[in-house]
């Protein structure tokens, strides 16, 4: 029986078998597509529609894919995104050509080349100390402009009831924050020789992002299927923390921040975190995570796909998978379609997966290789399993 893209992906949250694998594209900034490749895409089909940025960011270089192009790549979900305050959004599409985007947090991308960018110099990078900290102007968690467009949002697509809605807050991740505002290398020492100073950031960064999730949620929580949350935690062979430095000072503030969640929406927990990060998939688990992405399978043990659905299936869906390391950039559409049946016939067993590219489907990613992803979804991914 043939399911809305609504009711496919809720089954697969259930860990219920839909009537084939939803597809998660170009809805997040984790499962987004960059411009090269949505242009070409457009142009492929014949589609006419403007090139405008997700979260009205064209520094990040991730198009805000248009709906009769979504529909094209079969996709299951929309997104409702918050934005950075009218004011940060006003200063930067007024600022002089080329200079750095910087946002509310004191962040944010500088040019490189025309049309690339890069992350700017970190703002507190030689801060070691709590006054540091109280001293910082951090950004306003309650400022309207953030939030002002996602109701009417959320109610459209409450009442076309055809798709499944993922809120999609910036980059609420303490670690990943800390390391925008540091510098990696900075508070990765930090966190080894000042674990107190980390620890306080950590705090800090988690407090803002409760506070900023429980406006969003005010507006959205009733009606979203999940909401998109994560931490950059590994690297192409291991975890950029020891699983006890995890447990010790990460995993609390995960751990809070998903209880916050979870006490003021139904929606599940869709976790975002790169590299090879199966040493902690159990921790996830044990905190309230429901979805993990992107299934790294160029790194580690995440390549290990079976043991992956043997030992977590059932327990987490996995959404994600799809390799942006070689496949997608270097294969063939042939090569494209055999790699999602092969992924599809694994963590699509019984249900319990989700497909999308391994993050954003970058720049050197051919259009055509898009559409083969996905419309190898249509010829291998309909119940049961060919």
């Amino acid at each position: 029986m043939s399911m809305t893209p609504k009711e496919r992906v809720r089954a697969v949250l259930n860990h219920q078998v839909p009537d084939r694998v939803p597809i998660v594209l170009g809805v997040s900034n984790a499962t987004g597509i960059k411009m090269k490749p949505y242009r070409e895409i457009k142009e492929i089909e014949g589609i006419d529609a403007p090139d405008e940025s997700i979260y009205d960011w064209p520094e990040l270089g991730t198009a805000k894919v248009d709906e009769k192009t979504l529909q094209r790549l079969h996709v299951d979900v929309r997104g409702v995104l918050d934005l950075e305050p009218e004011a940060i959004r006003q200063k930067n599409k007024n600022r002089p050509p080329g200079s750095p985007y910087i946002d509310s947090w004191r962040t944010g991308q500088v040019k490189t080349e025309q049309g690339e960018w890069t992350i700017g110099p970190p703002p507190l990078r030689n801060a070691d100390t709590i006054e540091a900290l109280d001293n910082y102007p951090w950004p306003d968690p309650d400022d309207p402009t953030r939030y002002a467009h996602i109701e009417a949002e959320v109610q459209r697509l409450v009442e076309e009831d055809q798709y499944a809605i993922m809120g999609i807050p910036w980059l609420l991740f303490p670690f990943e924050r800390a390391m925008a505002i540091q510098g990696m290398d900075q508070f990765l020492l930090n966190l080894a020789m000042k674990p107190d100073f980390s620890r306080a950031l950590l705090e800090k960064l988690t407090d803002l992002c409760k506070r900023i999730m429980g406006h969003f949620l005010e507006k959205s929580g009733p009606y979203l299927d999940m909401i998109k949350i994560g931490d950059d935690l590994g690297t192409q062979e291991s975890l950029l923390i020891s699983p006890k430095m995890y447990r010790d000072i990460l995993k609390p503030c995960h751990a809070d921040l998903i209880a916050f969640i979870k006490e003021r929406t139904d929606a599940k927990v869709f976790f975002h975190t790169d590299g090879d990060v199966f040493n902690l998939i159990e921790d996830f688990i044990e905190i309230g995570v429901d979805v993990l992405n992107p299934i790294q399978t160029s790194a580690g043990k995440m390549s290990d796909l079976e043991g992956l659905r043997d030992r977590f299936g059932g327990r987490i869906v996995f959404c994600g998978a799809i390799d942006t390391h070689r496949i997608l950039p270097m294969g063939t559409p042939e090569e494209v379609g055999d790699e999602v049946k092969r992924v599809i016939q694994i963590l699509g067993r019984d249900g319990g997966y989700m497909l999308s590219g391994v993050h954003t489907i970058m720049n050197d990613v051919p259009g055509e290789n898009v559409l083969a992803m996905v419309d190898a979804v249509e010829k291998y991914g309909y119940y049961p399993l060919s």
